[in-house]
């Protein structure tokens, strides 16, 4: 499943840079930190590798 916005993306990446352990899990907030704790590398590489150019900022409701 891609993501569905700018924000999300931002966010599986900060998890998965944690996840791989080039930043320290303590620097996660917020849904990165969610994403850290309730995904797979893989999954969270699939939400990061999405293009981000037809996304929008932000989830819209």
């Amino acid at each position: 499943m891609p993501a569905v916005s700018k924000a999300q993306q931002k966010a599986a990446g900060a998890a998965l840079a944690a996840k791989r352990g080039e930043i320290k899990e303590s620097e996660l907030v917020g849904a990165s930190k969610e994403m850290y704790e309730s995904m797979s590398e893989d999954q969270l590489e699939e939400f990061a590798s999405t293009k981000r150019e037809k996304l929008p900022d932000k989830k819209s409701n």
